[in-house]
């Protein structure tokens, strides 16, 4: 799973394997390491009506219904948004990069614009 923080958005990215694992447990996490501190984000199924989020203690919590994310989770649905209170909150299945990049991306979702890329 991926975080992406810009302004007053955030953004979780998930490849098929965070997708699967967030549908059989309804919760996922990412740790990241500072040393002295460290940040968690996580995502979090709930019987909320929308998507919402909070921060408390160095973690990000985001939620997401479970109404929502059973039907996020099938093939044609890429993401779910919301705005919140002025917080723009977006979940999205990880599509591959249609540029070379190192990361591996083995795990992540086919584009469906490769197809009009690669005639």
């Amino acid at each position: 799973m991926k975080i992406r923080i810009k302004g007053n958005s955030l953004r979780y990215r998930l490849t098929k394997s965070d997708v699967d694992k967030f549908m059989k447990n309804g919760y996922i996490e990412e740790i990241t390491d500072f040393g002295a501190q460290r940040l968690t984000y996580a995502l979090q199924q709930n019987r909320l009506n929308n998507l919402s989020a909070v921060f408390e203690d160095n973690k990000i919590t985001l939620f997401m219904p479970a109404t929502l994310a059973n039907k996020w989770e099938l093939p044609d649905n890429v993401g779910v948004e919301y705005q919140d209170n002025g917080l723009f909150l977006l979940v999205e299945k990880d599509f591959k990069c249609l540029d070379n990049v190192a990361e591996d991306q083995s795990d992540n979702y086919p584009n469906p614009l490769a197809k009009t890329f690669s005639n």
